[in-house]
């Protein structure tokens, strides 16, 4: 018995690893490079919007990378589209549901557009069931326009000395380190990317096993235990931020890791080599633009998300992976 459990218990530790690499191979790269940034007189709307932005993308990138390169294409696709399905429909379902989440007027104006389109051009693109390289072109081409313009917008709205993402205390301490402190940031991003290299492997390789074992298949995992593992330190962060009362956080987090699953990580793994899709439902991509749309009505009507809406999401997530496993199994 011990012989046959043995093996699945060690894949599961693997996963679990490949989960927690992941997580702080992306804090190392971020505070690593945003560091350096910082010490180079870098504008801090360009470490927040291209450093931080790329290292909260980080994991989803290589799991994607990984798996396209090891001919398991709906390990990437599956990666981000429950990825985007767990950020609307899991995360700010459990925030909306803890307490009503008060809508900033630009998400709805311009990311939630945005984000409609992508996710449109998206699906698109997937209609004959694969991303060619020049259509990943295409993706990532949007995420340097969206990248640009959010810098334009963002230095008429405020100043350039406004560092959101650490206190003034770290900015200054950032900005008198010595030479010991940028090889300590080097330092940080070299150990990053490579917790974020055996992160992305163990998680492929071991939840191809687990798929197997299990007798589901890889879509299955890349939808649901891929993505919700990405999305941990998404749902952490929204759920501290509700009980601060921080909204805008919490949306403009979920929505603009949409956004950037689709652009830059699809766009990146679609340049490297073509993703053909094998076992991806017609049904996930239905539900990930469903739930890009009823999110943008919600939003609309009242400027907010209330603990109803939180609920619906969080019921209709639950709903879409009961069936989802179910068809996967032949049971519908």
């Amino acid at each position: 018995m011990l012989r046959v459990v043995d093996p699945i218990i060690i894949h599961f530790l693997f996963i679990i690893g490949g989960l927690v690499a992941l997580y702080f191979g992306a804090e190392w790269l971020v505070g690593g490079a945003s560091s350096i940034a910082i010490k180079l007189g870098i504008s801090p709307l360009v470490v927040g919007l291209t450093v931080v932005a790329f290292g909260t993308s980080a994991p989803e990138l290589l799991v994607s990378l990984q798996a396209n390169l090891n001919g398991q294409p709906d390990v990437a696709l599956g990666n981000i589209i429950g990825s985007n399905i767990c950020n609307i429909a899991l995360i700010l379902g459990v925030a909306a549901a803890m307490k009503p989440v008060v809508i900033h007027l630009q998400i709805i104006k311009r990311e939630m557009p945005i984000l409609i389109i992508t996710s449109l051009v998206f699906v698109a693109m997937l209609w004959d069931k694969r991303i060619e390289r020049w259509e990943g072109g295409i993706l990532f081409a949007g995420i340097i326009i969206y990248v640009t313009a959010s810098l334009i917008e963002a230095r008429k709205e405020k100043g350039a000395g406004d560092y959101e993402e650490f206190s003034e205390e770290e900015v200054e301490e950032m900005k008198k380190s010595g030479a010991s402190q940028m090889v300590k940031s080097v330092l940080l991003i070299i150990v990053g990317l490579v917790a974020l290299k055996f992160g992305s492997q163990w998680l492929v390789e071991h939840g191809a096993e687990v798929a197997k074992w299990f007798g589901v298949s890889e879509a299955i995992i890349a939808l649901f235990l891929f993505a919700f593992g990405t999305s941990l330190p998404e749902l952490a962060t929204s759920i501290v931020a509700i009980r601060k009362g921080q909204g805008d956080i919490i949306t403009g987090n979920a929505i603009g890791s949409c956004i950037f699953n689709i652009l830059t990580v699809i766009g990146i793994t679609a340049m490297v080599h073509p993703i053909a899709e094998q076992n991806i439902a017609s049904l996930d991509k239905m539900v990930m633009l469903g739930l890009t749309i009823a999110i943008t009505l919600f939003m609309w009507s009242r400027m907010a998300l209330n603990r109803i809406e939180g609920w619906l999401l969080l019921f209709g997530y639950l709903t879409y992976s009961v069936v989802r496993y179910c068809m996967d199994q032949g049971i519908i």
